[in-house]
């Protein structure tokens, strides 16, 4: 077979290609058997009808359009596999020439999207600053009175409610004379503000046993976003009593025999925590630099078929202005996915199985699934490869991480290897691994990012 690349533009290619027709001829034999399994000729068995009388009774040309149509997608994924082109989306293929007889051969073109060639900033040139981590007294308080209201109880108040108490309401939504909605006895806590708008509002100021009526847009259901008349009673008023921060909480609420250890130990989750959003904002300042810093070419056609999806999933095609807000999404989620699957070419990432494993089980977490089943879902969806340029986007951030500089606020350099990793780690887990003899399960995604066993990346590092 014979491949040709024409660039159109920077993210769209045309490929021409020549395929010989013993290489066609599998999809011409199959075909041939397709059709004599469907078809009826007087004298002859299904499946054992010769081609000279498929040829007479269907047509040759027939056959070679079930054949090429058979054909046509693996022929298309050799010539992108041989040229190295990185497709991002569906090609408009055409077929010029078909063989007639064996001495033809079949010429189609593909036209397709693809990724950009682009051209990444040296990152042992980029400074990033973070906020410092510095754990204030308000912190640690902050963190202990959290943890008191989980042992704290609710305590009914004679006085009306105030932010942060607990009402118990009826609630009934009109518009018009019609009933939209109403429930009954359920507790709702000042300030949380995840119910109706205004809520928070008509209950502040409320003794139990008044009501009040307010307007609001409805939250959900057939009437969502219409505008109805809500009338709230308050049945109870109830506060939460929070217990002393004392010795006898530190037993309690830990594994401490003091306040005094319990605080220690809650100001180190505080800077845990802290150095934790530390290196989630260097991972965003980098790419933020790296984006602005690099010409990216964004395939509009990718980009449309992502906003027709996501509009066509939510049933708001018409909605024009919701369209345009998503296509901003798009288009820098698009300019995200290019850079990092380039910027993982290029720090040449490979994706260990223990890695990928990982992901998947703590995916399957969030959406509370068997993270068999789950992983079985994605692998019959064909899903594997996507989750596989994932963890290769998120593994290339955190090896370059390492090769720019991050300072805090104040000047002093933030040490991110607890969440980053540094290569020395990776080479003594490669080296770990290696022992284990793991085979390489052969999955790459739609960018070419290898799963590996950890033995084979050991090797490609030394």
């Amino acid at each position: 077979m014979k491949s040709a690349v024409e660039t159109l533009d920077p993210t769209k290619v045309k490929l021409t290609v020549e395929v010989e027709y013993d290489e066609l001829k599998p999809s011409i034999d199959h075909a041939y058997k397709h059709i004599a399994e469907q078809v009826n000729v007087p004298g002859f068995r299904k499946g054992k009808i010769p081609a000279r009388i498929i040829d007479q009774r269907v047509g040759r040309a027939a056959v070679l359009e079930h054949a090429i149509n058979d054909g046509l997608s693996g022929f298309y994924r050799q010539a992108v596999n041989e040229t190295g082109i990185r497709p991002l989306g569906q090609p408009d293929v055409e077929v010029t020439e078909v063989p007639l007889d064996a001495e033809g051969s079949l010429h189609f073109t593909a036209t397709v999207e693809v990724r950009p060639e682009i051209e990444i900033p040296a990152l042992d040139s980029v400074q990033l600053t973070v906020e410092a981590a510095e754990v204030s007294d308000e912190d640690v308080a902050e963190r202990l009175d959290a943890l008191r209201e989980r042992f704290g109880t609710l305590v009914g108040v004679d006085r009306p409610a105030a932010e942060g108490d607990f009402v118990v309401i009826d609630l009934k939504a009109v518009i018009g004379d019609e009933e939209i909605d109403s429930v009954s006895g359920i507790s709702y806590q000042i300030g949380s503000g995840n119910m109706l708008e205004g809520l928070d509002e008509a209950l502040t100021g409320l003794s139990a046993g008044e009501t009040t009526t307010f307007k609001a847009p409805l939250a959900g259901g057939d009437h969502e976003g219409k505008e109805s008349e809500v009338t709230v009673t308050a049945t109870s008023v109830k506060q939460r009593d929070l217990p002393e921060a004392d010795d006898e909480f530190a037993e309690l609420a830990s594994e401490f025999d003091t306040i005094e250890e319990l605080k220690a130990d809650l100001r180190e989750q505080v800077a845990s925590i802290k150095t934790s959003n530390q290196a989630v904002e260097a991972r965003d300042a980098l790419v933020k630099h790296l984006v602005e810093n690099t010409e990216i070419p964004v395939p509009q056609g990718a980009v449309e078929a992502e906003v027709h999806r996501h509009l066509e999933s939510e049933g708001r095609l018409e909605d024009d202005a919701h369209r345009a807000e998503v296509v901003v999404d798009a288009t820098n989620a698009l300019k995200n996915q290019i850079l990092l699957d380039t910027l993982a070419e290029q720090l040449k990432i490979k994706v260990a199985q223990n890695e990928l494993l990982d992901y998947l089980v703590n995916a399957s977490r969030q959406y509370g699934m068997d993270p068999n089943e789950f992983i079985q879902s994605l692998d019959q969806g064909g899903q594997i490869p996507a989750m596989v340029g994932e963890v290769a986007r998120s593994k290339s951030l955190a090896v370059a991480l390492r090769q720019v500089e991050v300072k805090d606020s104040e000047g002093n350099v933030v040490d991110l290897s607890e969440f980053i990793g540094s290569d020395e780690e990776d080479a003594a887990a490669d080296a770990a691994a290696a022992a284990a003899g793991e085979d390489v399960t052969g999955i790459t995604d739609d960018e070419g990012i290898e799963v590996v066993s950890e033995d084979e990346a050991a090797a490609d590092k030394a």
